[in-house]
């Protein structure tokens, strides 16, 4: 049967997530049974298991535990409260102040540290109580850190996009991160202009201004931690080292910083190496699993069949993308980011290579789709943490948090239509 494989992989796959299995074992056991549908037992468990080694052999991928480290370092280093007292000095005065300082914030939590669980949990402990206290509704303030927390997974550095590098084929890593900028600094406009608009509506405080000395003293006691940026991301553009080096750049500079600001001390080393250990483990195993199943996607030409199959609905362009678009927006709903972008890249990436479309461009729009399925039940982790950190339900969160996803939509078609948003920035430096 011509379409068995294609078929014994959909439905395993889902049956296997509907019944509670863990997202990465659902990948692999899917993949195995795939391979039974074609060739014999020994021949599938060695292949398979095979891929799943070779799949973590990268060197790019060495990146990923050194980001995490340094991530741990900057949430529990007292990074986040100066980034936020930043913020609150720049637009506290404006209407939803403290919204505003949350999307600012984790813009820059996120750009420094690169995960969106990070930031959600940090902004959501820090600014959730102020905010509520403040007469913003927990909803309201949860709604607005969990959809700001993604826009660190597009502004660099981002391990997503690291993932992405690798699942692509080697699509330059300085290259999506220099293309991240303004994708990921206009999602955040959208979702201040939203979170703005919501705020006068519903007449919560607005803050005092402040003076030009303590926007300049604030500025000053955040600059180190803003400098990390410049460090990594000058670095990896200028060509003074690669990815994976700028991240271990990362950790020694953090680490560094968090002593310098007296936040952490040796005793709080075991714990945090401990928990980038956990994260780094999860993360592993769903690249290495996820590219089992790329692998025997390709072996059962199925990115080809579902190529072919899209450019025979329509040969538009615009169509084709919004195509797309509508199925990763559906996927990132049922799957996390990792493994939806190292099993779809492969599938969608010569359709849009085809269509002429750069795949630093795809790279951006991949990732920009999955940040809102982070937000969406039921495997939004963002979505999870900034509720229970806020100490309320999904049910009552939904309402706020309608109006930012419509934000966070428009920022993707945008960065669909319009590819200089993404490509102006690399072009600039000849990447």
């Amino acid at each position: 049967m011509e379409y068995l494989p294609i078929i014994v992989l959909i439905v395993s796959f889902l049956g296997l997530l509907l019944i509670g299995v863990p997202v990465a074992w659902s990948i692999a056991i899917s993949s195995l049974l795939t391979m039974l549908a074609s060739i014999p037992a020994l021949p599938a468990l060695t292949t398979v298991s095979q891929r799943i080694g070779t799949g973590l052999d990268s060197f790019a991928l060495l990146a990923i535990p050194f980001f995490v480290l340094s991530g741990q370092l900057m949430n529990k280093g007292g990074i986040a409260h100066r980034l936020i007292a930043f913020a609150k000095t720049l637009v506290g005065a404006l209407p939803g102040g403290l919204a505003l300082i949350n999307v600012i914030a984790a813009m820059l939590m996120g750009a420094i540290a690169g995960s969106a669980m990070a930031s959600a949990s940090a902004m959501g402990s820090i600014l959730g109580p102020e905010m509520e206290k403040e007469g913003y509704s927990k909803e309201f303030g949860a709604a607005v850190n969990i959809t700001s927390a993604t826009t660190g997974l597009i502004i660099p550095p981002s391990n997503i996009l690291i993932v992405y590098s690798l699942a692509s084929g080697g699509v330059s890593i300085a290259a999506l991160f220099l293309a991240g900028y303004i994708p990921g600094i206009l999602t955040g406009l959208l979702l201040m202009i939203v979170a703005s608009v919501w705020a006068k509506k519903k007449n919560y405080k607005v803050g005092k201004r402040s003076s030009f000395k303590e926007i300049f003293k604030t500025f000053v006691d955040a600059f180190p931690s803003l400098m990390l940026l410049v460090v990594v991301i000058g670095g990896i553009v200028v060509g003074i080292f690669t990815a994976t080096e700028a991240s271990a750049i990362a950790v020694l500079y953090t680490l560094i910083l968090a002593f310098w600001y007296k936040e952490i001390s040796v005793k709080n080393l075991p714990q945090i190496l401990l928990d980038s250990c956990g994260t780094t483990a999860i993360v592993m195993l769903l690249i290495g699993a996820s590219m089992s199943m790329s692998w025997v996607m390709s072996y059962e030409n199925i990115p080809q069949d579902i190529s072919n199959l899209l450019l025979g609905l329509s040969d538009n362009t615009i169509v084709i993308l919004l195509i797309i678009n509508l199925l990763l927006l559906f996927v990132g709903i049922f799957m996390d980011m990792t493994p939806a972008v190292l099993i779809f890249t492969p599938i969608f990436l010569p359709i849009i290579t085809k269509l002429g479309m750069d795949p630093i461009q795809f790279g951006i729009i991949m990732v920009l789709n999955l940040c809102i399925g982070l937000c969406t039940p039921p495997v939004g982790s963002v979505l999870f943490v900034g509720v229970g950190i806020a100490n309320t339900t999904i049910e009552k969160v939904v309402k706020p948090l309608l109006p930012l996803f419509i934000a966070m939509v428009v920022s993707l078609f945008l960065v669909t239509y319009f590819p200089q948003l993404s490509l102006w920035l690399p072009s600039l430096f000849d990447l």
